[in-house]
């Protein structure tokens, strides 16, 4: 069986050859959709380790004492407090997040005096988020930098659950 353009030249001599070019890009087909989407899992939001769990459990705890109608933390909330601005009280500078780690999470950013940034986003940098110890001394000090404050435990899961989702 020969295959035939609109022109009536032939492209294929026989059926057998035919099929077996269909089975061959149906096979390229599913694989380029496989690699995709292998690809894609890897770049998505990124799980909690152990003990990062126990910590996020422990703000969660926090943030439902503080407010019982809590009902749990949010990507779209740590991304507007990432991206919020606030003027310094004393310095008189706008402040945020996004001044020393830039407003893609998933890029190196760099501190006020150049020292360089790796990226917030745990998808990107896969040891992001996985000591509570570095967690909590990082808090402490960008929160009081950027909000003249410690930052408060649903800000906090609100944020990780942020960083997590890129």
């Amino acid at each position: 069986m020969t295959a035939l353009w609109d022109d009536g030249k032939a492209f294929v001599k026989n059926k057998e050859a035919f099929i077996r070019m269909k089975r061959s890009v149906y096979a390229v087909a599913v694989l380029a959709a496989a690699v995709f989407a292998a690809a894609a899992a890897s770049r998505a939001g990124v799980g909690p380790n152990q003990e990062m769990q126990s910590l996020l459990d422990g703000y969660q705890a926090e943030a439902r004492k503080a407010d019982p109608g809590f009902k749990g933390f949010s990507a779209e909330e740590g991304k507007a407090f990432f991206n919020s601005k606030r003027l310094h009280s004393v310095r008189k500078e706008e402040r945020s997040c996004t001044v020393c780690h830039t407003a893609d999470p998933k890029r190196m950013g760099k501190t006020t005096v150049g020292k360089p940034i790796e990226p917030m986003a745990a998808s990107v940098n896969k040891e992001r988020f996985t000591d509570p110890k570095k967690v909590e001394k990082w808090f402490k000090r960008n929160c009081e930098w950027v909000l003249e404050r410690e930052c408060t435990p649903k800000e906090k899961g609100n944020y990780i659950h942020y960083m997590l989702s890129l």
